[in-house]
């Protein structure tokens, strides 16, 4: 294994978070995030690295019982008093929030789908989002709670969105960046393993180069 599938909330220091129902071997953006993985643990072999593979993961969604639980913590009900069912989701959420502060960085692995990424991550997104955890709201506007941390994102895509006639079309990495510096997560970074559609028998070079620059960049992350 590359990294240790543990459950603690402690101090970690790097969140490898996948949202990609495949494998390495037949996904791009996988295979190019476990070279990334392997290329920082040679560097930083001290460091803890938890995977979070949000298709293994129990990510509620804000969904009516999670509105319901919550409005009726804010109105001074006891953890004890919400039904079995608002108790396990709220408790998840609030695993996972844990989970995410108590890291340094983090790296995510998307496909794009629908000039985006899987939804799945979407409601992680929402697990993180919090007032007065993750942000805050001030009289000059919010202001992101998370400090001194970084972000990479590898996304693989059929086409080409990084630049050029359908750029404006990339709603994955560019929405990932804006929620991160959202929560005060300002050092961000990317990478685009794109063009796969179209490239035909230059697919397995595109992957080749998309891992020397993802080690590269792993070294100094």
């Amino acid at each position: 294994m590359l990294y240790k599938k543990e459950r603690k909330y402690n101090y970690v220091d790097f969140l490898y978070i996948t949202a990609h129902p495949g494998n390495p071997e037949a996904s791009y953006s996988l295979s190019v995030g476990e070279q990334f993985v392997q290329a920082y643990q040679e560097s930083h072999p001290e460091d803890k690295i938890v995977h979070v593979d949000l298709y293994q993961r129990d990510i509620p969604h804000i969904d009516a019982d999670v509105l319901e639980a919550w409005g009726k913590l804010q109105t001074g009900a006891s953890f004890d008093q919400l039904t079995a069912a608002h108790q396990e989701k709220i408790t998840q959420l609030n695993h996972l929030l844990e989970e995410f502060v108590t890291a340094d960085k983090y790296v995510f692995v998307t496909p794009m789908w629908n000039f985006s990424y899987p939804p799945v991550l979407k409601a992680y997104i929402d697990s993180f989002c919090v007032r007065a955890k993750t942000f805050k709201y001030t009289e000059n506007g919010p202001v992101g709670l998370l400090h001194n941390k970084k972000a990479f994102h590898i996304q693989a895509s059929g086409g080409i969105y990084s630049e050029g006639p359908v750029a404006e079309r990339e709603n994955g990495s560019r929405h990932l960046k804006t929620v991160l510096n959202f929560v005060g997560v300002t050092d961000f970074d990317s990478l685009f393993v794109e063009g796969l559609s179209t490239a035909g028998d230059r697919a397995p070079q595109i992957k080749a180069e998309a891992i020397e620059k993802a080690r590269n960049a792993a070294k100094n992350f």
